[in-house]
């Protein structure tokens, strides 16, 4: 028989995060004021943030421990199974071996609660009684809401409008988890009063939803502000990721993989997956490819600029250095949203100006033909931000059918697509149509900027 699956025991979760910044060759560039475009501290980001959260955000520690707390709520999913694609490999009829680690176990169906849950925890050991947040496709907006209830903080979401069009049962989620959800742009702040006004059928983007859950967060004391991406400490967060992964390659007796895949948004999920792989690199020296997988229809790693930059639409944040197509950028209604996000964070950013990862991207149709022959091949309808992965890994794959050589790839199947099936209807339909941009826009946003350049070398 043969081995399929690939477990851990609950007493092998990891105890600690795993921080590259400690082993990256370049540090990242620091933010900057706005205003006086000089670099800022940590105190900037203290109305917004508990100070244990500013604290792991600008750490250099390689490993930052896990709170027990944390460890124990981890145990309601944690660890996560690894498989063996051995479906998706016949399907193909590769020489490939594809596995990929799957995070839909958890209570909110994706990898979102690796970070919803300690922030929470951090929140809640200084008193905060209220946390604001942005969502796209909901996974991050359902899976505070389940921490926030767990620890007792209120809980209100600022939901992109189209996916809250889109996708009711996400939205329900959050409501049965005691979460408040807003669609985005609303008219609850000065932020989407200003989007309606321009676009009253605005669908909404990340950044719109950012700005207004920032924009609410800095009008109350007793309320902070959660990111469920792009952040240093959400990355962090998730880099049990691909702790857990190591130890299950490690299991099943393979060898590391040769390419590393996960999807990209703002870079949690990628840093989740590939972070601690990376660190083999610059560590040991190993040679495995890191591959960002995003849109074609917001292609900032493949296709963007690295300037600085707002990390939300309305200019509340402070300047970062990322790849970017511009804060003003408003990506297609695609349905995958939790990718629809202008900028990308700093670390990844810096790691791909360095090229110690690469990235590819994918137009709407060929992440659901991917979708949905993974579906067929291994059992699981995964989430349209997770078909970005699994497109990439059949890429790979290919050429290692058209080259004749095997090689082992891991994805990350970041959530299932349950709460998704609208937009495999519509792809059934034939309503999911290619989009990619023209360069013609992605210069007329890039224009927009007014930001400081950043130096070459």
């Amino acid at each position: 028989m043969k081995i399929r699956k690939i477990n851990l025991e609950e007493n092998e979760i990891p105890e600690n995060w795993y921080n590259i910044i400690a082993d990256m060759p370049n540090k990242p560039l620091p933010p900057l004021h706005p205003g006086t475009l000089e670099p800022i501290g940590p105190d900037a980001l203290a109305p917004l943030f508990p100070d244990a959260l500013i604290r792991q955000e600008v750490t250099t520690d390689k490993w930052v421990p896990i709170p027990d707390e944390v460890r124990n709520m981890y145990s309601i999913w944690r660890p996560t199974p690894m498989y063996r694609a051995y479906g998706l490999e016949k399907a193909l009829d590769t020489p490939a071996k594809i596995y990929y680690k799957y995070e839909g176990v958890s209570p909110s169906g994706s990898h979102k609660p690796n970070t919803a849950i300690p922030q929470a925890y951090y929140n809640k050991q200084e008193g905060i009684k209220r946390i604001t947040t942005e969502t796209g496709a909901g996974q991050w907006g359902s899976a505070l809401s389940f921490a926030c209830q767990h620890f007792g903080i209120e809980c209100d979401v600022y939901m992109v409008r189209l996916s809250y069009n889109d996708k009711p049962y996400r939205k329900m989620m959050m409501n049965t988890w005691g979460a408040n959800v807003y669609p985005s742009p609303s008219d609850r702040t000065e932020a989407g009063r200003r989007v309606l006004a321009a676009d009253p059928d605005s669908p909404g983007s990340l950044g719109i939803a950012i700005s207004e859950a920032v924009e609410m967060a800095a009008t109350r004391a007793d309320t902070k502000y959660a990111l469920g991406s792009v952040l240093n400490h959400v990355k962090l967060h998730q880099t049990i990721i691909g702790m857990e992964a190591i130890k299950q390659m490690e299991k099943a007796g393979s060898d590391l993989p040769d390419i590393v895949i996960a999807p990209f948004g703002g870079g949690s999920n990628f840093a989740g997956l590939s972070f601690p792989f990376l660190r083999l690199n610059l560590e040991s020296g190993k040679k495995i490819r890191c591959i960002a997988s995003e849109p074609s229809s917001c292609p900032k790693l493949t296709r963007g600029v690295f300037r600085y930059d707002f990390g939300d639409t309305a200019g509340m944040t402070p300047l970062l250095p990322m790849y970017t197509l511009g804060h003003d950028f408003i990506p297609a209604p695609i349905h995958a949203g939790g990718l629809r996000y202008h900028g990308a964070g700093v670390i990844v950013s810096q790691l791909l100006k360095d090229q110690l990862i690469e990235a590819q991207a994918h137009d709407n149709l060929e992440i659901f033909e991917a979708g949905v022959l993974f579906a067929r091949a291994e059992g699981i309808i995964p989430a349209p931000e997770a078909n970005h992965g699994i497109a990439t890994a059949i890429r790979e794959a290919n050429k290692c059918k058209e080259e004749g050589v095997s090689k082992t790839i891991l994805f990350n199947l970041c959530g299932h697509g349950n709460f998704d099936m609208k937009a495999y209807d519509d792809y059934f339909a034939g309503k999911i149509r290619q989009h990619e941009l023209s360069q013609e826009e992605i210069d007329a946003s890039i224009a927009k900027l007014g930001t400081p350049t950043i130096p070459v070398g």
